[in-house]
């Protein structure tokens, strides 16, 4: 693998210290001294390698969306092949179980993005097209279980407990016991599948 070039560095250090500004203060306190300071780069640096702060928004956008799915398809490489409930199972563990790979500050700015995507147009598209991707693959593993009539519902509403563990986690995380996320969400999900199965077979 080649090695990172210097402006790969530079850019990625700001990204990281985008983050690391917004899980402490936010996106809107995050200004490019901030940003600079977490680097430790200068603000010249910062505006030499993006135009502004919502490009540097949009680069952590993907880069979290592509760490999150690196996480869901090494589960899925363990899951035994087959066994489509463990590939939903191995799916949910890839977003919300803890662990060496687990990383709390990238929660928190993935829950200040789903907030900026309200406010700005530009965040919003990229946003939805990471959320509308993880749904369909989430989607296509319960279909194999349910068929697709039943697929949309069941791979929304656990999709919307994982977002909803990531809101809880990043602002009231003492009200998440440790280590929990992932099982809740599982066992929902073996009931929602259940359930599902049983009014297919109907």
């Amino acid at each position: 693998m080649p090695r990172p070039t210097n402006t790969e560095e530079r850019r990625q250090q700001i990204v990281t210290g985008l983050l690391r500004v917004m899980a402490e203060r936010g996106y809107e306190r995050a200004s490019v001294n901030e940003i600079a300071k977490a680097a430790g780069l200068s603000a010249g640096l910062v505006h030499y390698h993006f135009k502004d702060k919502q490009e540097i928004l949009l680069t952590l956008v993907a880069q979290l969306a592509e760490t999150a799915r690196a996480r869901v398809a090494r589960r899925l490489a363990k899951a035994r092949p087959g066994d489509e409930r463990a590939r939903v199972g191995a799916f949910i563990e890839g977003f919300l179980a803890t662990g060496a790979d687990a990383d709390p500050s990238a929660v928190a700015g993935w829950v200040t993005i789903s907030a900026e995507a309200i406010r700005q147009p530009e965040v919003r598209a990229v946003y939805e097209g990471v959320v509308r991707a993880d749904l369909a693959q989430l989607e296509s593993l319960v279909a194999e279980l349910t068929g697709k009539r039943r697929a949309r519902a069941v791979a929304a509403g656990l999709f919307a407990a994982v977002q909803g563990y990531f809101v809880l986690a990043a602002s009231a995380p003492d009200l998440v016991p440790p280590g929990s996320a992932a099982g809740t969400v599982k066992r929902m999900a073996a009931g929602l599948l259940d359930a599902a199965t049983e009014k297919e077979d109907a």
